[in-house]
């Protein structure tokens, strides 16, 4: 459940460094943006201002300054509300429950890094792993906000060896690569579980590196409930998904630096970062410890494979006492959310390449049905990573 951003099948799902955003843009574009998510958030709360007196503040503001300040309870309406319009996440029914850490107030590279440093131990919680983002400086009228590089706040190195092969996670190699040349300095030996630092920039700024201790990285070490060889692997991942290339938009206003989380689904780990061949690639070494027949494809030993490894995940993170959901309860949470979402008279757009898990799909519920088709101008909004 990480969330929306496929790359550990999240964003997640339960399916790299960007480039600026343009600040948003005084005028009639950004006065009906922010029309539309006031009507928005005054229909579905009860804030203490007039509808009518804060329109007419929003728009005083951006004919003065050419942007607007959204207030702490708009700030965190919208974030919950972009996580409720994330058409590839199926674990939206917990959208109302996203704590909301407001940083706006920070936008220097240093202090972006402490605070997400600060978010993983707040969202953490020693395995007991709460739904949370934090915001960071918009972008506005010629003054970008802050972006964070990394795709996750933790994400293992991928490291290139003499014999052309890669040691760690092989998607992170051009970014391990890069953050290399800006200065990090690889562990000695090189490792199969490195976390990489983060890279953020001021704006349109070149990064700067800084690193994460060690002490806000929890992770849970993996071991299988009938194979103790599964031990000797020596495999891990860390608890906390924390997407941070999606900006977020609202009535208006991108932040382009606004990392979040969920929890994750076994799957993620499971059947795709472990088990992809562009990530860890290990089913054929389970497949050979588990003394499968790899011979053929016929004897659908990758599959075998893979429930063991997706069993180990789900055993060991059950085991270390740190949150973590499967895909066949998750799939029966959606549907409860697709139906209060009908019953509130709203839409429930859902991608369903993204929302069935990618290991026995057919016998979830998600996979028994179709759903409303996502529009890409539904605001607010998780917005897609920048390219590279």
């Amino acid at each position: 459940m990480t969330a929306f951003v496929d790359e550990d099948t999240v964003v997640p799902a339960p399916r790299s460094c960007p480039v600026a955003h343009a600040p948003a843009s005084a005028g009639p574009g950004l006065v009906e943006a922010a029309t539309t998510f006031l009507e928005q958030f005054h229909s579905e709360t009860t804030p203490a201002q007039t509808l009518a007196g804060r329109l007419d503040e929003v728009r005083r503001e951006i004919d003065e300054t050419g942007t607007y300040v959204h207030t702490p309870d708009e700030l965190t309406f919208g974030a919950r509300v972009a996580w409720r319009n994330a058409a590839r996440c199926i674990g939206r029914l917990y959208w109302n429950s996203l704590r909301v850490r407001d940083r706006r107030a920070v936008s220097a590279p240093a202090e972006v890094a402490a605070e997400c440093v600060a978010h993983l131990r707040d969202a953490g919680r020693d395995g007991r792993i709460r739904s949370t983002i934090t915001v960071f400086a918009p972008d506005r009228p010629g003054r970008p906000g802050p972006r964070i590089h990394n795709e996750q706040l933790i994400r293992y190195a991928g490291h290139r060896t003499p014999g052309g092969r890669i040691r760690g996670d092989a998607r992170y190699a051009d970014f391990t690569d890069r953050a290399v040349a800006l200065g990090w300095e690889r562990p000695d030996p090189p490792g199969r579980f490195d976390v990489l630092p983060l890279l953020v920039s001021d704006g349109d700024a070149p990064p700067e590196l800084h690193e994460i201790p060690r002490d806000a990285v929890l992770e849970v070490p993996l071991t299988h409930p009938e194979h103790a060889w599964f031990a000797d692997l020596r495999l891990r991942w860390h608890a906390v998904p924390a997407i941070s290339t999606m900006p977020l938009e609202v009535g208006g206003i991108v932040y382009p630096a606004a990392p979040f989380n969920g929890w994750y689904m076994g799957t993620e780990i499971g059947a795709r970062n472990l088990a992809d061949a562009d990530r860890y690639d290990l089913l054929p070494v389970l497949g050979e410890r588990l003394g499968l027949d790899t011979s053929s494809e016929r004897t659908l030993w990758r599959d075998r494979a893979l429930l063991e490894m997706l069993r180990a995940v789900q055993h060991s993170f059950d085991a270390a006492g740190v949150t973590m959901t499967d895909h066949h309860t998750e799939s029966d949470r959606f549907l409860t959310h697709v139906a209060r979402e009908e019953n509130a008279g709203r839409r429930c757009p859902a991608d369903w390449s993204w929302i069935v898990p990618p290991v026995s799909g057919g016998l979830t519920p998600v996979y028994h049905r179709y759903y409303d088709e996502p529009d890409p101008a539904t605001r607010p909004a998780y917005l897609p990573p920048p390219p590279a």
